[in-house]
């Protein structure tokens, strides 16, 4: 069943979500102050600009994916990243998030936004991409190049940046071999750049209706809510580093 679910996850990624363009290259991306941001529905973040006051000095952690990380038919505000902040809250550790995902990313897109995306400083980057590449069978190679580029440029921009990779798994229709490396890209990657990892996000989400928005694939509120968890079993450590 689990195989069934991940052959249509990609499909459904891509499928549902129209992606959004390219933010522009002369501003920098208005980071939210809190979990209080609010989503339109599809998973888009909201724009509303930082309160200044509540925002100076406090360490950003930035979530760069899909539409998984943008909060897809939940909207921003019950996406994992947002769960993880009221974590963070909990645990008395300062830091703010700013949810960059986007519906319909791929690695190549990723890499094209990544200089927008770090134009303010992030002490820790957590990435969320590859599903989408998957759909389309990029090359696994061409997939590692890109998320490479991607921590490459993290680390020339903010040097002493944290990394944490979450994995995903490929659709099974495109055979044992390509599943293979497509899960070693994030493994030897994780290892290149010493950072934390994240094996399958959708891990106990996945193929389970109840978790699930209509679609089947994309999670629900409580669906987001263990992502969180899943995630936070990981950036915790990072977080207390």
């Amino acid at each position: 069943m689990r195989r069934i679910i991940l052959a249509l996850l990609a499909v459904t990624l891509t499928a549902c979500d129209g992606g959004m363009p390219e933010p522009p290259r002369d501003s920098a991306p208005s980071y939210p102050a809190s979990t209080a941001e609010t989503g339109d529905g599809d998973g888009a973040l909201s724009t509303a600009p930082p309160d200044a006051a509540r925002t100076a000095d406090v360490p950003t952690v930035l979530f760069v994916g899909t539409s998984l990380t943008a909060g897809y038919g939940v909207g921003a505000e019950f996406a994992y990243p947002a769960v993880l902040q009221q974590m963070m809250d909990s645990a008395g550790l300062a830091y703010r998030v700013v949810n960059a995902g986007i519906s319909g990313e791929t690695s190549a897109g990723g890499l094209r936004r990544i200089d927008w995306s770090l134009q303010q400083p992030a002490a820790v980057l957590v990435l969320e991409l590859g599903a989408n590449d998957a759909l389309r069978g990029l090359d696994t190679d061409e997939m590692r190049n890109n998320l490479d580029a991607i921590l490459r440029r993290a680390r020339e921009l903010h040097p002493g940046i944290d990394i944490v990779i979450i994995g995903m798994e490929a659709p099974p229709n495109l055979g044992d071999d390509y599943g293979r490396r497509f899960r070693t890209v994030y493994t030897d990657l994780a290892r290149e750049y010493d950072a934390a990892l994240v094996p399958f996000l959708l891990e106990g989400v996945a193929a389970v209706p109840a978790l699930n928005l209509e679609d089947g694939i994309h999670p629900n509120s409580e669906g987001q809510r263990i992502l969180a968890h899943t995630v936070w079993q990981e950036l915790e450590l990072v977080l207390r580093r």
